[in-house]
Parts: structure tokens; C-alpha cells; sequence
């Protein structure tokens, strides 16, 4: 079985654009989509952001939705570029023509539902329980089902949550798949809407931009976020071509590699940029100089555009290609811009332009050179960085043919359990002074004290120092940091938010805590997909055994409960662990 992935279809929601037509016209006439804040009622009218020139009422009726019916900015925009995707590449046909066929969707999102949430929060919390079914919208999960259901068309669904770089390690999970012979098509993307909990967290890391943001300028002070979908359809090149699909490019390499550093900022030499950019060359099987042009994460924070500045110059040295970031059209539109951008790279590649970088004017010191923008430029192969809090890092590669096919079977290997460990009391956590010290416990919520616990007495237990990969699954995430921020924006306004909040709330920030620990600079990924998610988790990691990819994989299913949220899901009528917090680790191995 042929292991060339192409995509066949493709759709974009976004500030400079709905549609691949309208974002195409905006990156060739340097046209920003950043501007002050229309449709998010936050007090901090001096931040610019990338909003989706749509209302959510405009949006259900494009859709064809109830205008009564509360549905999350996130999934309304998911839908819309989900349509637009599986139109181009006739799936609905497909499905028709040939009913057996294994279509999977997988998106990556980290807010999901919060939009909704945030808005009856307080309401909830005050005993008014009028929109308490609004919380079934609440985990990252629901926001993939809702879409799904919409499109009608998909037999499996999940949810990949690794904060800025879930679209991309969505796509890289759907190329998986594909060359596995797990689906015959996947399409694959993310979406994330603005929201106050969003906007807040980033600003109490102060890294937020009160002018438009400036990619590897020396005068830049920060991002501005922005909001957005995009979804690619893949298929193997081989049922393409059987019904004559048209191909758009195919997807010849990509890399996910954990920098290993710190929770919000990364290493100084871009270790895990320049792993992840590292790995998808030589999937592609191509040098430096193939690549004619890198669409960087390129964020405009201090920290971002230096360490990939030093990442790309690690990499591709005196090779350097054109580089730019397009989050100066669109802002960061955070867990949906490894797909965003992937849409702009096949753009940039298929009409052979490099989109302007805006806004640059001064180089910084030890950093790269932006491209202002080139047209009639030739471009077989395409590089496309997304890096994650946590330091999750992912580069995929697009190009115009395929450069490295490779048989794609899986080897029939017995997957082992080397180890298993639960952690679900405060007694067990008491372990935890074995491996941490006082200071840092105390700084740690529950969570992130029984996944880190139990993750390592597992590995102990198998004999492992270092696994080659980690993969986490979470329904719920880190409930009680994000509550409590929650709660601070509801009791004292958006002002002086604790940035600790923020920074444990993300889903991935329990699966890079065991990485840190471990200096674990594996395939590093999250799976947030209600009851699913232990279940893709533990597939993954088979799939990563059976390829050889891995040797050993840290498998985690880390859940927690606070009061408040067990109050309301019984109100629902759901029932709930009686735990607070529950954390299981399995070590696998073939």
C-alpha cells in the first residue's frame, strides 16, 4: 500500500476570509484582517485581534441552524470550513458511490466550548441552572461531535488538544492513519474561537500586542489572537487517482518533537523546532535547500521569534529559504493555525507566491530575515511550523508530487504492558515528595501531581528511564485551574488574572510536565475526546509500536473533578467519578 498522502479538499474560516478564494485575494494584496474587537464583549478594547467577520447568528443561518439554538463559536466555525472541504473534494459522493468507505475527522481545538461557558458561569454558579445544558458544550470533545453530527458524513471522530499546535498534529495523526489502513479518508484541522477566558490567560502572560504584531521585527512586543478554522481532506494518492480526485498537494513529511523546556516559552536553541523540522525533512526525503519557502510559527513574542529564528538557522544554515509568518493577517489563531496555515502553504505553493511578512522593518539581533513578499516564485515544497505550549512542536511539509513513498503496513508485533500504576487519593499523592521537591509540589494542582506521579512510578516499575514517546488522554482537562481563573474573571473583572492560572488550564500541560521531567523530547500528543480518548490514546501508541517509530510509549489517562463541576453534571443527570482526580499510567512496549 503506497504510503503518499494528497489532499483533495480544503476549507478556511478566517479574519482575512471565508473561503480559500477570499484568503488567497488578502495574502496577495497584503491585506491584515487584524483590527479592533467587534463581536468578544471584553473591556480591553486596546488589544487588537483577528476576528472572524461573522456573527454567530450570521453563521447558523449560512448553516442552516436555529437561530435560538446556543451552539459555540468554535463548532459553528468548524462546520463552515468542514463543509467547504468536503464539497471540493466530493465526500459526499464518495460516500454514496462507495458506502464502505472509512471516513475519520480529527480536530484540534483547546477552548472548545468555553465561549458558552464563560457566559452562564455565573449564572451557574448562583443556582440558576436555566442554561445548565450548556456545559455538554464545555469539553474540546463535544465541540468535534457537534461538527461531525452537522456534516453527516464521518464514521469516527476525535479531538487532539495540544494547545497551538493541535490542527497541526491533527493532520500528522490523520496521515497516520491513512498509512496504516485505518481510514480511506481523513479530514483533518482545527478551530478555536476568541473568548474572554482565552484573551485574558494570554494577557496575564503579557505577551500580548496593543499595535498590530510585527513577526521577527525588533520592535515586537507580542501577538494578538485571532480566531479561525481550516480542514484539509487526505487520502492515499492511490484512491485518489481511482476516482479522480484533484490533488492540491500532497503531504510528503512531517515532524512533532517536544522541546522539553518550560510550560510557555521556548529553549533558547529551538531544540524541539528544530527536531520537529529535522524529522519532516527526512520523511520527505529532502535536503534543506528543496524547501523554497517556510511559513513560520512566527508568533512576534520576544521568546518565539528568536528561539525559531535559532531553530531555522540550526536547520537550514545558509539554505536559508523565504520565510514569513502570516499571523500578521490572521493573529494566532492559536490551536486552529497549524491548519490556517497549511491552507496558506497549498495557496502559496499552487499559485507560487511567498506572502508578505507585515510589518517587519528592523532586523533583531541573532534573527532571522523575513521575506516582504515574492510573486512568480516556483515552490515544489513547502515547510509549515505550529509550536505548542508545553513546547509541543510540529512541522509538516507539502509538496507538489511525492518525493519518498514508503510501504506504509504495519509490522505484526505483540504490544506489551511493561507497567500499569493508578493514583485516585490524596494518600498516594503523598508519594510525590519522593520525586519533587516541597516548593515545586506546592505550585502544582492535583492534576498535575498524580499524572506526574503516576507517569513516573510506572516508568520505575517497567525499568525506563526515558520513554520514546508520551501520550495523554484527558476528558475533562485541568479543571481546577481553570475554574479558578473562571472565577477570578467573574468575581474581579479582566484585570490582574494570576498568569498560573492560565498556564495550567491548557489540556496539554499535563503530558509536557512529564516530558520536562523526563527531558523527553519524543512524539509528544493529547487526546480530549469525553470517553474516547483513553481508547485513541492507547491506539496511537499501538500505531507508533507496530511502525517502529517507538520502542517504548508513557501512556496517561489523567482526569479531575471539582465540586462545583460534579454539582451541575448531576443536575444533569450525569454521573461522575466519586474521585477528585484520577491518573493512570501504562508503559507499553513491543
Amino acid at each position: 500500500m503506497s504510503a503518499n498522502v494528497v489532499i483533495t479538499g480544503q476549507g478556511i474560516v478566517s479574519a482575512i476570509g471565508i473561503g480559500a478564494e477570499a484568503v488567497l485575494d488578502a495574502l496577495r494584496h497584503g491585506r491584515t484582517g487584524i483590527g479592533p474587537m467587534r463581536y468578544l464583549g471584553s473591556s480591553h478594547h486596546e488589544l487588537p485581534v483577528g476576528e472572524v467577520d461573522l456573527s454567530n447568528e450570521q453563521m447558523k443561518a449560512m448553516l442552516g441552524i436555529e437561530s435560538s439554538r446556543e451552539v459555540s463559536r468554535t463548532s459553528l466555525m468548524g462546520m463552515l470550513a468542514l463543509r467547504q472541504a468536503v464539497d471540493e473534494a466530493r465526500i459526499a459522493h464518495l460516500k454514496h458511490s462507495r458506502p464502505a468507505t472509512r471516513v475519520v475527522l480529527v480536530s484540534g481545538t483547546t477552548v472548545g466550548g468555553m465561549d458558552i461557558t464563560e457566559r452562564h458561569f455565573g449564572e451557574l454558579l448562583d443556582g440558576d441552572y436555566t442554561h445548565l445544558d450548556s456545559l455538554r458544550q464545555h469539553d474540546c470533545g463535544s465541540s468535534t461531535e457537534l461538527m461531525a453530527a452537522h456534516i453527516g458524513l464521518f464514521d469516527e471522530a476525535t479531538t487532539i488538544s495540544t494547545a497551538c499546535s493541535s490542527a497541526a498534529n491533527a493532520i500528522i495523526l490523520g496521515a497516520r492513519l491513512l498509512e496504516a489502513g485505518q481510514a480511506d479518508v481523513v479530514v483533518a484541522g482545527g478551530t478555536e474561537a476568541l473568548s474572554l477566558f482565552h484573551l485574558n490567560g494570554f494577557n496575564s502572560l503579557q505577551i500580548l500586542d496593543t499595535q498590530r504584531c510585527r513577526p521577527f521585527d525588533d520592535s515586537r512586543a507580542g501577538l494578538n489572537l485571532g480566531e479561525g478554522a481550516a480542514f484539509v481532506v487526505m487520502e492515499r494518492e492511490g484512491d485518489a487517482a481511482t476516482r479522480q480526485a484533484h490533488v492540491l498537494g500532497y503531504l510528503t513529511g512531517y515532524g512533532n518533537a517536544c522541546d522539553a523546556f518550560h510550560q510557555t516559552a521556548s529553549s533558547p536553541d529551538g531544540e524541539g523546532a528544530y527536531r520537529a523540522m529535522t524529522q519532516a525533512l527526512e520523511m520527505a526525503g529532502l535536503q534543506p535547500r528543496d524547501i523554497h519557502y517556510v511559513n513560520a510559527h512566527g508568533t512576534a513574542t520576544p521568546n518565539n521569534d528568536l528561539s525559531e529564528s535559532a531553530a531555522l538557522l540550526r536547520v537550514f544554515g545558509n539554505d536559508l529559504p523565504p520565510v514569513s509568518s502570516t499571523k500578521c493577517y490572521t493573529g494566532h489563531t492559536t490551536s486552529a493555525s497549524g491548519s490556517i496555515e497549511a491552507v496558506i502553504c497549498l495557496l502559496a505553493m499552487r499559485h507560487g507566491f511567498v506572502p508578505a511578512n507585515l510589518g517587519w522593518a528592523t532586523a533583531m539581533p541573532g534573527g532571522i530575515t523575513p521575506s516582504l513578499g515574492i510573486e512568480h516564485h516556483v515552490i515544489d515544497h513547502v515547510m509549515c511550523n505550529s509550536f505548542g505550549f508545553g513546547g509541543n512542536d510540529s512541522s509538516l511539509v507539502f509538496s507538489r508530487q511525492a518525493t519518498n513513498a514508503a510501504d506504509a503496513a504495519l509490522a505484526d508485533v505483540d504490544v506489551k504492558v511493561l507497567a500499569e500504576v493508578d493514583i485516585a487519593d490524596d494518600e498516594q499523592l503523598v508519594d510525590i515528595r519522593n520525586y519533587v521537591k516541597p516548593l515545586e509540589a506546592r505550585r502544582m494542582g492535583k492534576i498535575m501531581k498524580s499524572s506526574l506521579l503516576a507517569s513516573l512510578k510506572a516508568l520505575q516499575q517497567a525499568g525506563i528511564e526515558t520513554p520514546d514517546a508520551i501520550v495523554t488522554a484527558t476528558a475533562w482537562g485541568c479543571l481546577e485551574y481553570s475554574e479558578r481563573l473562571l472565577e477570578q474573571l467573574r468575581d474581579e473583572g479582566e484585570v490582574l488574572l494570576k498568569p498560573t492560572y492560565f498556564m495550567q488550564s491548557t489540556h496539554n500541560t499535563i503530558s509536557s510536565n512529564i516530558a520536562m521531567r523526563l527531558k523527553c523530547h519524543g512524539y509528544n500528543v493529547t487526546y480530549s475526546h469525553g470517553a474516547q480518548s483513553l481508547q485513541w490514546a492507547m491506539r496511537d501508541a499501538e500505531m507508533l509500536l507496530r511502525s517502529g517509530r517507538c520502542k517504548t510509549v508513557l501512556v496517561g489517562l489523567h482526569d479531575e473533578m471539582t465540586p462545583t463541576l460534579r454539582q451541575l453534571l448531576q443536575h444533569l443527570g450525569i454521573e461522575v467519578a466519586p474521585s477528585s482526580f484520577h491518573s493512570k499510567a501504562i508503559v507499553l512496549s513491543c
